[in-house]
């Protein structure tokens, strides 16, 4: 009987391991540019392991949230990745009840022009209850505000439903990231060209221990695009 339950033991640890190693992410199989962005929910990151992995192109930094919200592992996770050699952006979520002033103010102690690589990045998932045309009015000033204070366009960040119930027509002016979880890329209700598709949640880096969010970029767009201007 124990022989037998070390026969089983071993070929579910054997199935296991073989699952592991045969598993293919997209980055190992096309030519596509990657990316990944974090915040404290991915905890400790191992810098220098993920700076090794020359597929991720470029890494996005949670740096704050509505007006006074400041992302804990965000001054230590920008130092690092520009030691390991990462191209870097940073990223503000926002709060449409939030006084856009605050919000705008609390991303600028964060995100210093000095530090970026890359364009900043306004993540736009909630209306915060408000009417849509209330809603879109709150958003369209504060990235006028965002572009204003650091003389280039922000990227947008938004989700594939989110976008097509909120915001058709109403950003065509500014860069997009959609993310939609799906093995095909997302098609928009009206058809809009976008650069950056977020493709998973659930993605897996060496020298990161949790899931982590990873996009890439579609068809010709390049990193060129969201390269931070210094003046």
């Amino acid at each position: 009987m124990r022989r037998l339950l070390f026969i089983i033991i071993y070929i579910a640890t054997t199935t296991i391991v073989y699952a592991q190693e045969s598993y293919v992410q997209c980055e190992d199989t096309c030519s596509h540019i990657h990316g990944i962005d974090l915040s404290h929910y991915q905890g400790s990151v191992f810098w220098e392991t993920v700076g090794e992995n020359s597929k991720m192109a470029y890494v996005y930094l949670k740096a704050t949230e509505g007006g006074d919200r400041i992302d804990d592992t965000y001054e230590k996770n920008i130092e690092l990745a520009h030691r390991y050699g990462l191209k870097v952006g940073s990223y503000h979520f926002f709060r449409p009840k939030s006084e856009l002033k605050k919000q705008l103010e609390n991303f600028k102690t964060q995100c210093r022009p000095g530090d970026q690589d890359l364009i900043p990045m306004i993540d736009v998932e909630s209306t915060g209850g408000l009417k849509v045309d209330v809603f879109c009015d709150s958003l369209m000033t504060f990235l006028k505000m965002v572009e204003e204070a650091y003389k280039q366009k922000p990227l947008i960040y938004t989700g594939r439903n989110f976008y097509n119930k909120y915001l058709q027509h109403q950003i065509d002016d500014y860069p997009l990231m959609v993310a939609m979880y799906s093995n095909e890329p997302p098609e928009l209700a009206d058809d809009r060209d976008y650069m950056i598709w977020q493709y998973t949640a659930k993605g897996r880096i060496n020298g990161i221990n949790t899931f982590v969010d990873k996009s890439r970029f579609m068809g010709r767009h390049s990193m060129r695009e969201i390269r931070f201007r210094h003046r």
